[in-house]
């Protein structure tokens, strides 16, 4: 898969979480995000939003969600001490449950597919072949010297 492969795919995920049924708004990318915040507004309508505490894997997938949370008009924090992949925010529960958590997920593992084949073939030309898992043996390990 190249960049452009990826970039694609976002896309077509974005469309499937903006709930685009018909061929013409399966195309219509650049309107797909309109379409969530719209979704959005509805639900803080009828819905009070409420404090979020999301924990990320890895700073990739931390830049991927709190990208996604500001598309969509949604003020990404974190309080003092806590962890740099920790991002908090304000939303509805079920806009979480039913467009944003999935949604970020999708993206999250596409985005990880395509950062670990390239690792993985930049490793392999660059440092050495083999870059498989290293064996994993029996028993305890030793202490390690002072």
């Amino acid at each position: 898969m190249d960049e452009q492969d990826l970039i694609e795919k976002l896309h077509r995920i974005e469309r499937l979480y903006a709930g685009a049924t018909t061929p013409g708004e399966k195309n219509a990318a650049a309107h797909a995000y309109e379409r969530i915040k719209e979704r959005l507004k509805e639900m803080e309508g009828t819905e009070k939003p409420v404090e979020f505490k999301f924990t990320m894997a890895d700073m990739w997938s931390r830049r991927l969600f709190v990208a996604l949370m500001r598309r969509y008009g949604i003020n990404p924090y974190r309080y003092k001490r806590q962890r740099y992949t920790t991002v908090m925010a304000k939303v509805p529960p079920s806009f979480v449950d039913e467009t944003l958590w999935p949604e970020f997920q999708k993206l999250n593992d596409q985005l990880r597919s395509y950062l670990d084949s390239v690792t993985e073939r930049v490793v392999s030309e660059a440092i050495f072949k083999d870059s498989s898992d290293a064996e994993v043996v029996e028993g305890e390990p030793k202490s390690l010297p002072s």
